[in-house]
Parts: C-alpha cells; sequence; structure tokens
C-alpha cells in the first residue's frame, strides 16, 4: 500500500469518518436518557460504523496498486453505497426528530460530507491533487556523487543501471567536444544531413494517479503510477511515453502532463 497514492479528497473522507466516528459517542436525542448511538446495536454498527467502514473501503482502493473486486464491484464503488446509504439514513432520522441532539446532528453533517467527497473524488480535479506531495528530486552532488534515493532515481540501489543514468564514458562527447583518451570522431562529409536526436530515457514522477495502459493498447489499464515514487521513460508513444514500472513491467502512459522529470 502506498499512502502517496492518496487525493485530497481521501483526506475529507478520512476526516468525514472520523467525525462520524466521535459523534457516535454523542447524544442523539434530547430526552432525559442520555443515549448515545451505542445504545442500539443497529444504530451504532448498522449505520455510524456502516459509514466509517465506506470510508475504509474508499481509502484502501485509492492505496491498493491493483483494483480489488467484491461480488465484481470494485471496493471504492462498495464504500462509497456505504456512505451514501448512512447519510440517507441519518437524514430522514433527523427529519423524523423532534428532540435530535448534537450526535444525531454531527453525525448527518459528517456522513452527508462523507458521502459528497466519495462521490466527488473521481469528478473534481481539485480533489484528485496528491495529499501528500511528490518528494522534489535531490539536486546533483558535486563532483560528479550520485544521490541517495528509491527506485526510479539515478544511482540508486537496485536501479537499473544504463548509460542514461550514468557519467559519460571515455571517448564520449560532452557538448560537441571530444573527451581526451578516446578516438577522434570522423567529419561528416559535408552536405549529408543530421540525424534527428535520439529519445534520451529519463526518470519522472507524477502528480496524481495515473493508468498505465499495454503496449497492444488495451483499453483498459494493466497497472496505475502513483505519487512519490520514480519511474523510468524508455521510449517515446505517440504523445504518450513507454514507461518501465519497479518490477520490470512496461507500459504506455497516456496523459504526461505536468509530470516531474528527475
Amino acid at each position: 500500500m502506498n499512502i502517496r497514492s492518496l487525493t485530497r479528497g481521501d483526506g475529507v473522507v478520512i476526516g468525514a469518518a472520523v467525525l462520524l466516528f466521535i459523534a457516535s459517542f454523542l447524544r442523539i436525542y434530547d430526552t432525559y436518557l442520555n443515549q448515545n448511538a451505542w445504545d442500539g446495536l443497529g444504530t451504532g454498527l448498522g449505520v455510524y460504523m456502516g459509514g466509517v467502514i465506506g470510508a475504509a473501503l474508499v481509502v484502501v482502493q485509492r492505496c491498493l496498486p491493483q483494483p480489488r473486486k467484491v461480488a465484481g464491484l470494485e471496493l471504492g464503488t462498495v464504500g462509497t453505497a456505504f456512505t451514501v446509504l448512512v447519510a440517507w439514513i441519518l437524514f430522514w432520522t433527523l427529519v423524523d426528530s423532534t428532540a435530535a441532539a448534537s450526535g444525531l446532528i454531527l453525525g448527518f453533517i459528517a456522513a452527508l460530507v462523507l458521502a459528497g467527497a466519495a462521490i466527488a473524488t473521481p469528478l473534481v480535479p481539485a480533489l484528485q491533487a496528491a495529499l501528500v506531495p511528490a518528494p522534489k528530486p535531490v539536486a546533483p552532488h558535486p563532483y560528479g556523487a550520485q544521490p541517495q534515493g528509491g527506485y526510479g532515481y539515478p544511482g540508486a540501489p537496485g536501479a537499473s543501471q544504463s548509460p542514461y543514468g550514468g557519467q559519460p564514458q571515455a571517448g564520449a562527447s560532452f557538448g560537441g567536444q571530444p573527451q581526451p583518451g578516446g578516438p577522434t570522431p570522423a567529419a561528416a562529409p559535408a552536405g549529408d544531413a543530421q540525424p534527428a536526436p535520439a529519445f534520451s530515457p529519463f526518470w519522472f514522477a507524477v502528480p496524481a494517479p495515473r493508468p498505465l495502459f499495454a503496449e497492444d493498447s488495451a483499453p483498459t489499464p494493466m497497472a496505475e503510477l502513483t505519487p512519490g515514487v520514480w519511474y523510468l521513460a524508455v521510449e517515446q508513444r505517440g504523445q504518450g511515453l513507454l514507461t518501465e514500472m519497479q518490477d520490470g513491467r512496461r507500459g504506455v502512459l497516456r496523459d504526461t502532463s505536468n509530470i516531474q522529470r528527475g
């Protein structure tokens, strides 16, 4: 599970669930009986905790690298349905009551915010921003030392060692000038067209969860890229990038807007 995949909308869901849990311990009716939701299991477990469980399913679905399903439905869909049902029950309970106390009023407000955030997060771009921003790339150390980091950063332990992640080799050109110790390249014949610059692989991070599609252009995503993890772009594929994941799998990132290059 990766908490960096949580969005601002998920943060609202978590906060509303905590508020709903607190409301379950407050008086629900303004009578001489000091009753809260836990005086009846149907109210405490069936309603208030039903909303908390729904919020947990929504958040867990977001943290998992692959979607999980229950009876053919994704966990997030089931959790959202729970939150809507709880808000619906508390609304009519509040309307039908003539002596509603703080536990019922606060519980309804929390359930309403919870259901609204669960529904609106996939639809509102402002709620899809990362709750925990991705760390910025570490500035290169002096004298050619490599920074430390996790997968997806040049020089990191366990990262694939390749020419684009290392230092220039002896004899390689830098800025168009040959390096000492290497053969001098032959001059290109006059009039020959210069070849187009080749794609240079680079590391990048995404600002929000992004779907990764298989190379065969299948419509269903094969995985999801999460913020806070550096991935390797190995090839340009039209407007997208052929991306290598931590486990070696490769897929096409179609949405490359606002990615952060390492």
